[in-house]
């Protein structure tokens, strides 16, 4: 009776803690490297601002009762403590759990999608700081949605994360999350937001950058037509362009990377398909 009453009480006491937190907390808060750790803020009158490895982090209110940041880890980042900073120079620990990632072996006919000759290896070099300068966008604006739309419909094929090896060269892992699609899929905005970078990269293919806001990016790459320009409002479920198979690919796909406080993060989290 006595190991029932405990096992009661224990019970009652941890139902607080399941409860806390909102919607967005729920779907989003998966603190293991390439996740988001959602982490509740000192309630103030205006936004705090919150900076992670020296990168302003995202801050909302969450179901109108508290700040929240939500904070991108990147895969780089061992499990154990890690650290935000607040404006006024507080400090808020967060734990980062550990997550196993699979390996992928991949053949390309293409050689030069291995191991570059000179010439690629500059062109690869002036394309990614290209890229790394759109994660980098930090607007103001605040997200019309953190439960992301599909940017199209069909299976999730390689997922986020994975150790990737091409011809048997051990690669950098897979940043972002593959549907399994035909050529010439029309590809949607997850959520509102601003085209801020178009290019054909010689990795990508034919890319788009859209700017959710405060930090939270999406990119779309291998595509075979792209529909929009730089500046321009996409709505949510907005036309971006089309599926292909351009840059390094090896058939006709869409490969969605999400980026949060410059952090590639497993974009199977906004669309609350996560997989532990």
């Amino acid at each position: 009776m006595r190991h029932l009453f405990a096992l009661i009480l224990l019970c009652s006491l941890s139902l607080p803690a399941l409860a806390e937190g909102g919607f967005i907390t729920r779907l989003l808060n998966k603190p293991v490297p390439g996740g988001v750790a959602v982490i509740a803020l000192p309630e103030q009158p205006q936004a705090p601002r919150v900076r992670y490895q020296d990168h302003p982090v995202l801050v909302i209110r969450e179901d109108g009762k508290r700040w929240i940041a939500i904070v991108g880890i990147p895969l780089s980042v061992q499990p154990g403590q890690q650290q935000i900073e607040l404006g006024d120079g507080q400090h808020l620990n967060f734990q980062v759990n550990d997550r196993h990632y699979p390996a992928q072996h991949i053949t390309l006919r293409n050689q030069q999608h291995v191991t570059p000759d000179p010439a690629h290896q500059r062109r690869i070099q002036r394309e990614l700081d290209e890229q790394i300068q759109g994660y980098q966008s930090f607007s103001p604006r605040q997200p019309s949605n953190l439960l992301f739309d599909r940017p199209v419909d069909g299976r999730l094929s390689s997922p986020f994360g994975v150790r990737r090896f091409f011809n048997g060269e051990e690669r950098n892992p897979h940043s972002g999350l593959d549907f399994a699609v035909p050529a010439g899929t029309p590809i949607k905005a997850p959520a509102a937001g601003t085209v801020i970078l178009v290019g054909d990269y010689f990795f990508n293919g034919k890319t788009v950058f859209v700017d959710h806001g405060q930090g939270l990016i999406s990119m779309f790459c291998h595509l075979s037509a792209i529909d929009v320009k730089v500046g321009d409002e996409l709505p949510r479920g907005g036309h971006i362009g089309k599926v292909g198979a351009t840059g390094r690919a090896t058939g006709p796909h869409l490969h969605w990377n999400v980026s949060l406080n410059n952090a590639r993060v497993d974009p199977a989290i906004f669309i609350g398909a996560f997989m532990p």
